[in-house]
């Protein structure tokens, strides 16, 4: 489950990771008023307006309705302040990560000045925390140029990207932590702030259970404190059970309603690109299906697991959700009957096939394992257009002569 900027900052102050505090605005008036009390403070010689989704790369990325309007930009009056959150609110941002479409800005951040004056220099660093699946470990990754060009930076100077791994379960060792800050460069104060911060991020990211914990950029103040000015959180769906508090952070207008929708049925679906529909039980045989359909000379239009416990519901649950891809030519319906019986599958097909009414394209059911046979019989006896395979290579030919 993603995270706004403004939520995971939030989080983060929790468990005493410093970071650059704000105010989050929903319309331009709360951007004026969190304008106004911001650029109060003593040290604030501006204020930082950043739009809110769920993406990177909002400094580079622009507005549709207005091409000139960047997602982040840095505001030293109430009049910007107002004009920019009206530029902001309720118009779409396209970033490297959003894709063409963008996405809807809903919400806004009015971040304090972290780049007050003071004696001495400041400086942006890179760090986050992931989980390295080859090492099987946890990995902090982070460099000494941090800002918005990372990617940049680990494409051409790879040199620069540091790593330091953490086993699963065990704390980050405290000479492991001064062993970035030494990296990163620092010395003195500032060397012992960096300590205490990654010390306590990764606190945080283990009692949060995350997937992944971004802090770009990491910034050293004039002052030599070391806070997250941004912050980019995913947490791990399966642990969201030990979390009931974080499960109401979900923004679901920043997620594809289809496979909102999905996720309320208990199914695991991904939407993509192609014209062939698959519902399959089981993800490794899901993964194998959409090999197979590929073979076959189509492009698998998404990737659902309706899960061990198939039944009428679930797999009309799974038709409506197929159907509302209008880039769909064929459905595939492939099931092992292990846990579940391929029959009660089968009844289900039918069951929701007469619930939904007409499905104006093929749809082709594999079924094979327990109660394999009977379930083939009671889908030709249904007198529905559907067809029947036993074999996967008896779908793919079905399949191929559906999308030709």
């Amino acid at each position: 489950m993603n995270l706004h900027e403004y939520q995971a900052k939030e989080l983060l102050k929790k468990y005493n990771v410093p970071v650059q505090n704000g105010m989050v605005c929903f319309s331009t008036e709360e951007a004026v008023a969190a304008y106004n009390e911001i650029s109060a403070k003593t040290q604030c010689k501006f204020v930082v307006v950043k739009a809110q989704i769920h993406a990177g790369g909002r400094g580079k990325g622009t507005f549709i309705e207005n091409p000139e309007q960047h997602g982040v930009q840095v505001v030293k009056s109430a009049e910007l302040a107002q004009t920019v959150a009206g530029n902001m609110l309720g118009n779409t941002l396209v970033t490297l990560q959003t894709g063409a479409e963008g996405k809807k800005v809903s919400k806004i951040f009015m971040a304090e000045d972290a780049y007050y004056e003071g004696a001495s220099p400041t400086k942006e660093f890179y760090l986050s925390i992931l989980l390295d699946r080859t090492k099987r470990q946890y990995v902090f990754m982070y460099s000494t140029e941090g800002g918005m060009n990372i990617e940049d930076v680990a494409h051409n100077t790879p040199e620069k990207i540091f790593k330091e791994w953490v086993a699963p379960g065990s704390s980050l060792q405290p000479f492991q932590a001064r062993k970035i800050a030494f990296n990163l460069g620092l010395n003195g104060e500032a060397f012992k702030n960096c300590v205490k911060f990654v010390t306590s991020l990764y606190q945080a990211f283990t009692a949060l259970d995350c997937d992944m914990l971004e802090i770009n950029p990491l910034f050293k103040t004039s002052d030599d404190k070391i806070m997250a000015v941004d912050c980019k959180m995913n947490l791990e769906d399966n642990a969201l059970i030990r979390h009931k508090d974080l499960e109401a952070l979900r923004d679901k207008t920043e997620e594809d309603p289809t496979e909102v929708e999905a996720s309320e049925s208990n199914l695991n679906y991904v939407k993509l690109d192609g014209n062939v529909g698959c519902m399959v039980n089981g993800a490794g045989l899901a993964m194998a299906t959409m090999d197979m359909i590929k073979l076959s000379g189509g492009e698998p239009a998404n990737f659902l697991d309706v899960g061990g416990g198939a039944n009428a519901t679930t797999v009309e649950a799974g038709f409506r959700l197929i159907l509302k891809d209008p880039n769909v030519k064929a459905i595939l319906i492939n099931i092992f009957g292990g846990i579940v019986r391929c029959d009660r599958v089968a009844q289900g097909v039918v069951d929701a096939y007469k619930a939904i009414g007409e499905i104006s394209v093929p749809v082709i059911v594999r079924l094979q394992g327990t109660n394999a046979v009977e379930a083939k019989e009671l889908i030709e006896n249904s007198g529905l257009k559907v067809q029947s395979a036993t074999l996967l290579s008896e779908a793919a030919e079905l399949v191929n002569k559906a999308v030709a």
